[in-house]
């Protein structure tokens, strides 16, 4: 009965971090590029009673051994790198990559990766995110601008009044072998660890790298409805493991109360 005490404990601790990737993942319904996140889980040591295959007193065999598990632990949280929908806003500056790949930003000379294409012009000129980090390849737009397009392959023009091309260039993406790997650092970046694997870059629309979509934003590809399902599985849960705690607690408090 002690043990049954830590083993549900173990499971209450498991759904309480479950809990606490849906409330991100909640929150961050309407943030620009998220990928929702998911808890995994794997069962703990085995205390084992009898082996299975075991020879019996009898000369016989035992069919099925007698393990008693020890509990849960939560072993990763996966970021989820599903599509998520499309927002159509006319911005010229808004890009969606439809398909692999992340757009390229200096972070102090440190480059980091994100899914967000809501792109800004600074005081240069110069196009970066909503924190200022310029985009890489720079991409310098002059100050004579008016019309400024991208390509599906990621060429972008900018050009006067009468179409007359100012500049030209071409956007480049980045993707790993596993992006799961990849290390959240907030503000929508990603940052590479040894899981991920180095960064490929390449040209929109070529050798596995998806496309540009002008004046679209990826949304979160966080679904409402299936989180608020699984905060109910998880709280379940966690009310059934207290159960668990106060029936292993009631059960001690009968075998102490055997002699009076």
């Amino acid at each position: 009965m002690i043990r049954s005490l830590w083993i549900a404990a173990s499971g209450m601790g498991a759904q309480q971090i479950n809990q606490d990737v849906i409330a991100n993942n909640l929150a961050n319904v309407n943030t620009v590029g998220f990928k929702k996140g998911r808890a995994d889980f794997q069962d703990l040591m085995y205390q084992s009673y009898r082996k299975a295959g075991a020879e019996t007193s009898g000369g016989g065999q035992l069919p099925v051994g007698m393990e008693i598990g020890m509990g849960v632990k939560p072993v990763s949280v996966q970021k989820i790198f599903t599509q998520g929908d499309y927002q159509q806003t006319g911005n010229q500056l808004d890009w969606a990559i439809e398909g692999d790949g992340f757009f390229q930003l200096d972070d102090n000379g440190r480059t980091v990766y994100t899914r967000a294409g809501n792109l800004k012009v600074n005081k240069d000129g110069v196009l970066c995110n909503s924190e200022g980090l310029k985009l890489l390849p720079e991409v310098s737009i002059p100050a004579e601008t008016v019309t400024f397009t991208v390509d599906s392959g990621g060429t972008w023009t900018a050009a006067d009044g009468i179409g007359t091309v100012l500049a030209t260039g071409r956007v480049e993406l980045a993707k790993f072998i596993n992006p799961a790997g990849l290390s959240s650092i907030g503000r929508n970046l990603y940052d590479i660890t040894e899981g991920s694997g180095d960064a490929t870059t390449g040209n929109p629309g070529e050798e596995g790298f998806g496309t540009i979509s002008q004046h679209f934003l990826e949304l979160s590809n966080v679904n409402v409805i299936d989180e608020m399902v699984k905060m109910i599985v998880g709280q379940r849960a966690y009310e059934i493991n207290s159960k668990a705690i106060q029936t292993s607690d009631s059960m001690l408090s009968t075998a102490n109360n055997l002699k009076r």
